[in-house]
C-alpha cells in the first residue's frame, strides 16, 4: 500500500476528536514541510512485534550509530498514545533541547528529550509546536 493511503487510513482509524487534530498536525507539518519525504512506521519490529506506537514521519536525516552504522529515518513524528498525541523531534544532540527552549512556553506538555506529548491540541501553543517543527526541519538541511 502506498505511504501516503497507510498515513491516510492510520489518521482514520482514530477516535473522532483524536483523528480530527491529527489531521491538523497532519496539515500543519505538511504546511512546514510541503516536499518533504513521508514515512509511516508501525511500530513493528523486524519480528512483526509491537514496539512502538504507529508514527507517521516526516522529512528524512542519517542516524550514525556508535558502531558506525548508518540508517536513514525520519525528522519529525506524529504519533497517537493512549492519553493523546505527541509529535517528536528526532536527531537533536542536546537531549535538554527541547525542554530547556520550549517546555515553559508550549503550554500543556510533558516535554521530554525528543518528544512533545499532549492530551489535545487545545492545551498547546501551536505557534511555539510550528517553531519547534521549523527548527527541526531547517537543522542539518
Amino acid at each position: 500500500m502506498e505511504i501516503k493511503a497507510r498515513i491516510r487510513d492510520f489518521i482514520k482509524s482514530q477516535p473522532e476528536l483524536k483523528q480530527n487534530e491529527m489531521q491538523e498536525l497532519h496539515n500543519l507539518i505538511l504546511q512546514i514541510l510541503p516536499n518533504c519525504k513521508q514515512w509511516y512506521f508501525d511500530g513493528k519490529n523486524e519480528n512483526g512485534k509491537q514496539i512502538a506506537h504507529p508514527t507517521i514521519g516526516y522529512g528524512n536525516y542519517t542516524i550514525t550509530y556508535k558502531d558506525g552504522s548508518t540508517r536513514e529515518f525520519f525528522r519529525i513524528g506524529l504519533l497517537a498514545n493512549t492519553t493523546g498525541l505527541a509529535v517528536h523531534i528526532m536527531g537533536l544532540e542536546d537531549k535538554k533541547f527541547l525542554q530547556d527552549n520550549y517546555g515553559k512556553t508550549i503550554g500543556k506538555a510533558k516535554v521530554g528529550s525528543y518528544g512533545i506529548t499532549f492530551k489535545s491540541i487545545m492545551d498547546i501553543n501551536l505557534e511555539i509546536l510550528k517553531e519547534v517543527i521549523f527548527f527541526r526541519a531547517e537543522l542539518n538541511n
